[in-house]
This record gives C-alpha cells, structure tokens and sequence, in this order.
C-alpha cells in the first residue's frame, strides 16, 4: 500500500529525524560530561576514560548533527562509536557474553548506531547547514 501524500513530506522528517537524532545524543554528553542531570551510572566519569571519550563524541557531534553541519561525517563516527558502545559496554561486559540486547540493556545502543549509518548514507536533509551552504 502506498501513501503518495506522505512522500511530500520526507525531505523535511529526515531533517526531523537528524535534529532528534543528535539532541538525544547530545543529552548523552551533557550527562556523562556535566553531570546535567545527575545520573549514578555517569557520576565518576572523568573526561579521559571510553565514558569521557564517548561523552565529547556525543557533546560534540551531537551538537554537529543537530544543526546538520558535517552531517554525513558525524553520523558515521558516531555510528562506530555506538556499534563499539554496542560491544564493549553492553554485550561483553561481563565473564561471559550476553547476545540478546532485552537482556544486556543494549537496545538504545543498537538503535542510535543504525540511525546514525542510516543518516550517514542519506544526508542531512534540506533544513540543516549542510544545505545551506550547499553541501550534500
């Protein structure tokens, strides 16, 4: 079944879609960084750890996505560091490994990674920087 009048609407839901994308990341990196909002799993987290490293990759390229300047680039790193988050935080983090993400807590980590190479391969969308300055 298709819906011809929705197709209108694509270009801007993906510009959408990017901006959600990178705010959700972003909140990430305030957290691990700045302590906004005061998390436990976040609370000693020094800027030179993975947590830290991963922290400024959210703040920064989070904010980058955000506003879809360097989109495809920042959705590509980013995308890496969430299949990484994926494997070493959630999969093998203890003795043996857990494969299923309901029982490693891995979900958000799987879904910001595909989301993110799926942003990586189609751009920013016609409401970003990108645009703007007539980059694709």
């Amino acid at each position: 079944m298709d819906f011809p009048y929705l197709t209108r609407f694509q270009p801007v839901l993906l510009s959408l879609f990017r901006f959600i994308t990178g705010l959700l990341l972003f909140q990430y990196g305030v957290a691990k960084l700045f302590k906004f909002p005061a998390l436990p799993m976040f609370a000693k987290v020094e800027l030179l750890s993975l947590y830290g490293v991963a922290g400024t990759l959210e703040l920064v390229l989070g904010g980058l996505l955000m506003i879809g300047l360097f989109s495809r680039l920042s959705a590509f790193i980013l995308s890496g560091e969430m299949a990484f988050a994926y494997f070493i935080g959630h999969m093998f983090r203890g003795d043996t490994p857990v494969f299923l993400p309901l029982l490693n807590r891995g979900t958000e980590a799987i879904l910001f990674c595909f989301a993110c190479l799926y942003l990586a391969a189609a751009g920013g969308g016609p409401v970003s920087a990108d645009a703007a300055m007539g980059k694709k």
